[in-house]
């Protein structure tokens, strides 16, 4: 792969238009976290494959900005390239903002497709190049103009989510989002995300590797939705349900041609953060806008009873499936070929064994050894290693069944591992449980409650470089807005916690060179006890898997660390122990005894 080519490719078409810089996100049409194949082109042209990022090339200067999860993967990756990484929030670094203000020219012209840039970031390019009497080309794809293999958009069909797993009507969820529409005033709510799409029609799909969702728009109004996508998809059952429920079909790219046409006395819902530059720009001039975020965040965020029992008998399949794996991987390491990839195939076949595995919840983190200290590390056929005993394994992984998705991280002691590397891997174990027994009163977030896990790191002057934790999706986006943990302020995830909410918890220690630590499980935020003082919320662990004593030091631990950790493996012994035979049990009740 030859990026410096790429870029001089690049950089004719940018002179060709007279533009003084080119951006390049990582985005399709709809703002997703994660895009299919057909939309990396930010990975075309720097090289880097992670899943956040952006380019930004000038005339002379190729920069790439990503976040700590990223920053070492994308060191190897664009090294020799030409390209730059930005590291995103580190001392001294500039934001994209800031530097294209420092760097961009009087009578400047900024270049960018306009369908993969968020409207509220045009709007923020917009502001910057005015102030220096510029202008923005938003309709040019020059990405698309030098990559001649690029892949075709999907065309894999769309499947129904039965209400026996949705828990709710389309009729329902759309009676609930006009409701929400008439609260804030207006009579048109213009969808472009995904997931939402998908949440509010109970479909999902195949056009995002490891996501099961469909391409697609959507324009609701209060007597009828319309939805943009390719109708060969669509199965005749689907699109004769669709047509009870008042839902109409017309081609994916027409969106932004009929969306020209709204009536001009219309109030248009929209949410700054989802709906992309282009389609925006393509609103009637002068049309009344509510910017608020999508309803259906919120909505799909909450599960229902239906959706929460589905998931319950996610989490033990995966459970059950986790407890085998480990204890295959204990007994065969050193006395069989186990490699990173391997590994990871290993696992997602004790999954399928569990029954309706549809495939891996997201791309799997299989990492041995030092790579573990990369956060999002991908292993590949080139960086695939063999496993031996004398330090860790991490697998940050996780399952699309059809009672819903998982995402589960476990760090397995292979053989004795030095000192240093059990302290460590104790303290994520000592982090882990303080937070998953978060007792907080209702209204809390995650920025509030992420102290309870950082803590023992701060206490030693440590951190981790990314969030403690993000929501779940039903079969959606792994990574699902509007809460988390995280201690520095993030708009998409700044809700307070409601019961029904599904989070993960995942703090983790990562080693330059040795080893990484990550011990990630799902909790369901419950509504506890409510008297004078308001009403209290706690979490329920819904994950059920050891944390490997092989790693554990228990001189480290408080009577109180003690205690959650013999309490959490009680209760994993209870929750898996009834699937297992009796071989599997007995090994169970082993790494899951009283310390």
């Amino acid at each position: 792969m030859n990026i410096a080519k790429r870029i001089e490719e690049l950089r004719s078409l940018m002179k060709e238009k007279n533009m003084d810089a080119y951006i390049v996100p990582t985005a399709d049409f709809h703002q997703s976290e994660y895009v299919g194949e057909h939309f990396k082109a930010r990975k075309f042209i720097t090289g880097f494959s992670g899943s956040a990022g952006t380019a930004v090339i000038t005339t002379t200067e190729a920069k790439l900005w990503t976040d700590g999860r990223y920053f070492i993967q994308a060191a190897k990756q664009i090294e020799g390239t030409g390209v730059e990484l930005m590291k995103m929030g580190e001392p001294g670094v500039p934001s994209i903002e800031e530097y294209l203000e420092a760097k961009l020219p009087e009578k400047t012209v900024l270049g960018f497709d306009g369908r993969v840039v968020a409207m509220g970031e045009g709007q923020g390019y917009e502001a910057i190049v005015s102030a220096k009497n510029g202008s923005i080309l938003y309709d040019y794809d020059l990405i698309d103009s030098i990559w001649k293999d690029r892949p075709v958009l999907s065309e894999e069909p769309a499947f129904e989510l039965g209400v026996e797993y949705a828990g709710e009507t389309v009729a329902s969820k759309l009676n609930r989002i006009r409701q929400y529409m008439k609260e804030c005033g207006a009579t048109t709510h213009i969808l472009t995300t995904l997931d939402d799409i998908c949440w509010t029609l109970n479909i999902r799909g195949n056009d995002i590797e490891f996501f099961p969702l469909v391409l697609s728009y959507a324009v609701i109004t209060m007597d009828k939705m319309v939805v943009y996508i390719n109708e060969a998809k669509l199965s005749d059952e689907i699109k004769s349900n669709f047509a009870k429920d008042g839902i109409e079909l017309r081609p994916y790219n027409d969106i932004y041609e009929d969306v020209k046409k709204i009536d001009k006395n219309e109030v248009l819902l929209i949410d700054p953060s989802k709906l992309n530059y282009a389609l925006y720009n393509n609103l009637p001039e002068g049309a009344q806008k509510v910017e608020k975020i999508n309803p259906e965040i919120l909505f799909k965020a909450i599960k229902n009873e239906t959706e929460i029992k589905n998931i319950r008998v996610a989490q033990i399949k995966d459970s059950v499936a986790h407890v085998r794996f480990m204890k295959w991987l204990k007994e065969n390491i050193g006395k069989e070929k186990i490699t990173e990839i391997s590994a990871s195939e290993k696992l997602d076949s004790f999954r399928a064994e569990m029954g309706n595995f549809i495939r891996p919840s997201f791309e799997p983190i299989s990492s041995f050894g030092e790579h573990a200290a990369i956060v999002h590390y991908t292993s590949s056929p080139e960086t695939d290693v063999e496993f031996h005993e004398g330090t860790f394994y991490l697998s940050d992984t996780g399952a699309g069944f059809i009672e819903g998705s998982t995402d589960i991280t476990r760090t397995f002691a292979l053989g004795e591992v030095p000192a240093i590397m059990k302290e460590h891997f104790t303290l994520v174990a000592i982090s882990n449980m303080q937070l998953a027994n978060a007792k907080f009163m209702y209204g809390s977030t995650g920025q509030v409650l992420d102290i309870l896990a950082r803590k023992p790191f701060w206490d030693r002057n440590l951190n981790f470089n990314h969030g403690t934790g993000h929501g779940i999706g039903y079969l959606l986006n792994i990574h699902e807005a509007p809460t988390g943990f995280r201690w520095q302020h993030r708009a998409h995830e700044a809700h307070p916690f409601e019961a029904g909410m599904i989070v993960t918890n995942e703090p983790g220690i990562y080693i330059e060179g040795s080893h990484g630590i990550r011990l990630e499980n799902e909790l369901l935020c419950q509504a506890g006890e409510k008297n004078e003082y308001g009403q209290f919320m706690y979490f329920e662990p819904i994950t059920y898997i050891p944390m490997d004593l092989d790693a554990l030091e228990p001189s480290m631990m408080s009577d109180e660390d003690k205690k959650l950790l013999n309490e959490y493996h009680k209760l994993v012994f209870e929750k898996v122990s009834p699937h297992l035979n009796d071989e599997e049990k007995e090994w169970l009740a082993k790494y899951t005894r009283e310390i």
